[in-house]
């Protein structure tokens, strides 16, 4: 009988968030076990307890290390809407890779990463120059927004069947608005191409630079 080497000597806590990461992207938070870890792993279970003590800890490092890899620093000479476009932008594109993050960021707020969103965001609401009194209202409508706009999406994406596509699901919809009663839906009724045309992402940012634009009216800036 083969048998596989065990690999115990080589792991480590990136090994084991790189495991758990793809867990979660095949089957889902529900798919993630310590069990089902090993077996990736190729080790025991025992040996992952000696990296991380249990399932939340294994979330939350799963959560971090993949905003570390989509959510860019800073670009030198960056200016703070372009800065917090490109946060946004990042957190968008992790959770539409990851739907698993954006429920990890909103069922868990206390975080590291999310802590760490909300004093990126915070940081350029001050080099905006809003006021003081304004700053923690300005910086949490930014991070409330990408976040639940964010996770939106990914409910969204997981809703459908696998494969499923995208135009022929807006297009059904979007007849459906048309169809409505004139005088119950007249928005819906108005605004029914649109939701068939539109891109969620060029809708997601142009949600983005509408808060923004309050944001630098209260600083007396612009974007």
């Amino acid at each position: 009988m083969v048998t596989r080497p065990r690999r115990d000597d080589a792991l480590s806590r990136e090994r084991i968030v790189d495991a758990a990461t793809a867990l979660l992207d095949a089957e889902g938070e529900g798919g993630l076990t310590f069990r089902a870890l090993a077996a990736h792993l190729n080790t025991g279970p025992g040996a992952i307890y000696w990296h991380v003590a249990n399932k939340g800890e294994l979330l939350i490092a799963a959560t971090d290390a993949v905003l570390n890899r989509t959510v860019p620093a800073a670009a030198a000479g960056a200016t703070p809407p372009d800065a917090i476009r490109a946060v946004a932008l990042g957190v968008f594109d992790a959770i539409e890779a990851h739907p698993w993050v954006g429920t990890q960021l909103t069922h868990m707020p206390s975080q590291p990463a999310l802590r760490r969103l909300f004093e990126r965001l915070g940081q350029q609401v001050q080099a905006l120059g809003v006021p003081a009194a304004a700053q923690f209202t300005s910086a949490s409508a930014l991070l409330n927004y990408v976040l639940g706009v964010g996770a939106q999406n990914a409910a969204n994406a997981r809703a459908h069947q696998p494969g499923a596509d995208r135009g022929e699901i807006l297009g059904a919809e979007a007849a459906a608005w048309a169809g409505l009663d004139a005088g119950e839906y007249p928005f819906l009724r108005s605004v029914a191409g649109q939701l068939r045309e539109h891109d969620d992402r060029q809708q997601y940012l142009d949600g983005v630079n509408l808060i923004l634009a309050g944001i630098t009216a209260c600083a007396g800036g612009h974007t």
